[in-house]
C-alpha cells in the first residue's frame, strides 16, 4: 500500500511524523483538530478537502496562527462580497485579499455605500456564516472561467493578465500564475451552489470557520491602484478566530485612535499639512520645531562621538546621477517627474546615496580613511500615490537620518556589527527597547543587479550581524533593494504594534557602478564596500512613531515644553518668573501661565498639553522660596524648595526619564 509522509507540527511547534495511506484528505489528517483550518503541503497552503499524495510533507496551521488568520479573513472577504451581491445585485467584483489585521473587497457600484449599507451587508454576513456554507475549490481553464465569470468586467480583466497580476500582491490573492481555480460557495444541506468566485484560496472548510468578524469602514479606491482606472467602493473589515480576539483587536484599535499621531499634532501644535502647500508635505510649529530639533541634535551628537563626519547634499540633481546609480531603471515610479533646467533634464531626490558616492569620489583614497563613515539629515522626495500617504508616517518629503559607510572587505563584518549596536542603542536612547530583525534577501525575480556571489557573501555577512545581536531574525525573501540584501529593525511600540525604523543595505554594486576605489596597503586599487544606513528612517516618520508609543506625553529631554509656571493668583507671577529664569539658565524649557485663567484650569491645560512638570506657587511657596511640584500623572509635592525642584528636573532631562 502506497505510503505518505505526513510532518505535523504541535502548539510548541515540535517536530512529529505520522504514516497514513496515499489518497488521505488534510481534512480527515486533522480530524480530532477542530482548530486546524488548513494545511501546508510541500510548503503551500492548501485547503483540508487536498488530497494527499505519496511522499506529501504536511503542517496543519491552526485559525490563531497568522498563516491561519489570513485564512480565516481571505474566507470573510468572500463572504461579504456575497452577502454584497445578494443585497446589491449590480455590484460587480473587483478584487479582495486579507491584509494586516484585517481584509478588504472592491466594487463596482453605482453609488458609495453608507454606514446603513454597511450594517445590511454584515448582517447578511451572519446569516451566510450561520448556514455553514461549504467552500469547494475547482481548477478551470481560462475559456471556462471567462464564460461563467462573463458578467465580473474586472475578474476578465484578471484572467487576461494573470502573470502580471500574481506579480501584484493584492490581485494575486485572486489570480495567480498557474492554473485558475474557482471557489463555490455550497449549501450545507443540498450542496447547491450559493454563490462563486475566482480565487487562488485557500479558504475554510465552511463559513461557520469565521467565527467573529466587523466591518469597519468604506472608502473609495481606483482599480489596481491607478487613477487612470475606474474608482470603486472599498469595504475594509476584520475577522478573527473568536469573540475574544476580535474585542482585544477593537480595543487596541480604540487606542490606537487616542494615541493616533495626526491628532495629537493638531492638539499639540506641533505640525499641520497646509492644502495650499501640497499632500504628504508637512510644516512644523514652533513647539513642533522643538521636538525635531532635539531629536536631530541628540543623534548628530551620538554619530559624532562614534566618528561620523557631516556631509549636505543638494535636493535636485541632473538625471545622469541617477542613471548611473540605477534608480532611474528601479525607482522611477516613485520619482516626481523630471524638470527642465538649460537643456538638461533634473530630478527631485529621491535617496541621498548617490551623492554620497560622489563625495567619496571626490578625490583619492587610502584604505588609512577607511572606514570612512558619512552623515547627512537630508531631506528626500517620493512620488508616493494619494492612497497611501498617512500623516507624518507616510509623507512626499522627508528627511533621513542617512549614512553611508565605506570600507574595506576585511573591516566589513565588525563594521556590521558595530553598526547594529549603535543603532539599537540610539533607538534605545528614545524609548523604544522591544525589537526583532528582519533579513530582506534576493528572489529569482530579475529586479536584481548584481552577480550571485556578491549576493551570498553580502546576505551571509548581514545574517551573521543579525545573529549576533541576539535578536530573534525574521527572513523576508524578495524584500531587499535592487542592489543588494539589508537587515531592518522592527520595533515594538506601548501598544504592541510593530514599526519598521532603522535599515542596514550591504552593497557592493554602487561602488562598482561609480568607479569608487581606494589605494590598499599594498599599493593596489581595490573597490571599497558600501553600507547603507537609515537609523530613524525619515524624522517626520520617527516622530509619528514616539509620538504614538507615548501617546503624545513625551519624555522631558523630548518634550517641547518641558516645565509649566502655575502661579495661584497674579501676583505669584513674578516669584515664578524668577524661578522660571533659573531653569533657563540650565536649558529647561519653561512657560508661565499668566493668563486671566484660574488656577485649576491652568493645570488643565498644562495637562492637555502633556507638559511633564508644573510648577506651583502661592504665599506660602513664596515665602519659603519653594513651590509645590506637580507631575503630568497627577501626583504632587509640596513645600519642594526651589534647588530641589530645578535639581530634579534638570536631572531628569539629562538622563532621559521616561517620566
Amino acid at each position: 500500500m502506497s505510503q505518505i509522509r505526513i510532518h505535523m507540527l504541535d502548539r510548541q511547534a515540535q517536530r512529529m511524523g505520522r504514516e497514513v495511506t496515499a489518497g488521505t484528505t488534510a481534512a480527515e489528517l486533522y480530524a480530532d483538530d477542530p482548530d486546524v483550518i488548513v494545511a501546508r503541503v510541500n510548503g503551500e497552503l492548501r485547503d483540508l478537502a487536498w488530497v494527499l499524495g505519496d511522499g506529501d510533507i504536511v503542517q496543519p496551521v491552526a485559525a490563531d496562527s497568522d498563516e491561519g488568520r489570513a485564512v480565516v479573513r481571505h474566507s470573510a472577504a468572500h463572504v461579504m462580497a456575497q452577502a454584497v451581491q445578494q443585497i446589491f445585485p449590480e455590484a460587480k467584483l473587483g478584487i479582495g485579499p486579507p491584509v494586516e489585521n484585517g481584509f478588504y473587497y472592491d466594487f463596482d457600484v453605482p453609488h458609495p455605500f453608507t454606514p446603513d449599507d454597511l450594517k445590511s451587508i454584515e448582517a447578511r454576513m451572519r446569516q451566510i456564516v450561520k448556514q455553514g456554507q461549504r467552500f469547494a475549490r475547482r481548477e478551470v481553464s481560462d475559456g471556462q472561467a471567462r464564460a461563467e465569470l462573463a458578467g465580473e468586467p474586472y475578474k476578465l480583466e484578471l484572467i487576461g493578465i494573470k502573470s502580471e497580476a500574481a506579480a501584484d500582491q493584492e490581485a494575486s490573492a485572486e489570480v495567480g500564475a498557474g492554473v485558475l481555480t474557482i471557489y463555490d460557495n455550497l449549501d450545507a444541506k443540498s450542496g447547491e451552489l450559493c454563490w462563486k468566485d475566482l480565487c487562488r484560496g485557500p479558504h475554510v472548510p465552511t463559513t461557520r470557520q469565521i467565527p467573529a468578524f466587523k466591518l469597519m469602514r468604506n472608502a473609495g479606491a481606483y482599480w489596481r491602484g491607478s487613477e487612470k482606472n475606474p474608482q470603486l467602493q472599498r469595504i475594509y473589515g476584520t475577522a478573527w478566530e473568536s469573540r475574544a480576539a476580535l474585542d482585544a483587536y477593537v480595543k487596541l484599535l480604540e487606542e490606537a485612535e487616542r494615541r493616533d499621531h495626526r491628532r495629537l499634532g493638531a492638539e499639540l501644535d506641533l505640525f499641520s499639512f497646509p492644502s495650499e502647500i501640497g499632500s504628504g508635505l508637512a510644516v512644523f510649529h514652533p513647539k513642533g520645531g522643538i521636538v525635531r530639533k532635539t531629536m536631530e541634535d541628540y543623534s548628530r551628537r551620538r554619530h559624532a562621538e562614534a566618528g561620523y563626519e557631516f556631509v549636505n547634499t543638494p535636493h535636485i540633481t541632473k538625471s545622469d546621477l541617477f542613471e548611473t546609480s540605477g534608480h532611474l531603471g528601479w525607482f522611477k515610479d516613485d520619482m516626481f517627474p523630471p524638470m527642465e533646467v538649460d537643456g538638461a533634464q533634473y530630478y527631485l531626490k529621491p535617496m541621498n546615496c548617490p551623492m554620497h558616492v560622489l563625495i567619496y569620489r571626490a578625490r583619492g583614497r587610502s584604505y588609512r580613511e577607511l572606514p570612512l563613515r558619512l552623515f547627512e539629515f537630508g531631506t528626500v522626495y517620493r512620488n508616493e500615490r494619494s492612497g497611501v500617504i498617512h500623516g507624518l508616517t507616510r509623507v512626499r518629503g522627508l528627511t533621513q537620518d542617512d549614512s553611508h559607510i565605506f570600507c574595506t572587505r576585511g573591516q566589513m563584518d565588525a563594521e556590521l556589527r558595530n553598526l547594529l549596536t549603535f543603532v539599537l542603542d540610539l533607538l534605545r536612547d528614545y524609548g523604544l527597547t522591544d525589537f526583532y530583525l528582519e533579513l530582506s534577501t534576493r528572489d529569482d525575480s530579475g529586479k536584481f543587479v548584481g552577480g550571485l556571489e556578491d549576493w551570498a557573501e553580502a546576505t551571509a555577512a548581514l545574517r551573521q550581524a543579525a545573529e549576533e545581536s541576539g535578536l530573534d531574525l525574521v527572513d523576508d525573501p524578495g524584500g531587499a533593494a535592487f542592489y543588494g540584501p539589508k537587515i531592518s529593525v522592527q520595533a515594538r511600540d506601548a501598544i504592541g504594534r510593530t514599526w519598521q525604523l532603522s535599515t542596514i543595505q550591504l552593497d557592493f554594486q554602487e561602488p562598482q557602478r561609480f568607479g569608487l576605489e581606494y589605494t590598499a596597503a599594498d599599493g593596489s586599487r581595490q573597490v571599497p564596500v558600501m553600507i547603507h544606513r537609515a537609523l530613524f528612517g525619515a524624522i517626520e516618520r520617527f516622530m509619528g512613531v514616539l509620538l504614538e508609543h507615548y501617546a503624545g506625553a513625551l519624555p522631558p529631554w523630548l518634550a517641547p515644553v518641558q516645565v509649566a509656571g502655575i502661579p495661584i493668583t497674579e501676583a505669584h507671577v513674578p516669584y515664578l518668573e524668577g524661578v522660571a529664569e533659573r531653569l533657563r539658565t540650565e536649558g529647561i524649557r519653561v512657560e508661565v501661565d499668566s493668563s486671566d485663567d484660574r488656577m485649576q484650569k491652568k493645570i488643565r491645560n498644562a495637562q492637555r498639553q502633556k507638559i511633564p512638570f508644573m510648577l506651583l506657587a502661592g504665599d506660602d511657596d513664596a515665602a519659603g522660596h519653594a513651590v509645590s511640584f506637580r507631575y503630568r500623572n497627577g501626583a504632587q509635592k509640596n513645600g519642594v524648595p526651589i534647588d530641589e525642584a530645578i535639581s530634579e528636573i534638570v536631572t531628569a532631562v539629562a538622563n532621559h526619564s521616561q517620566v
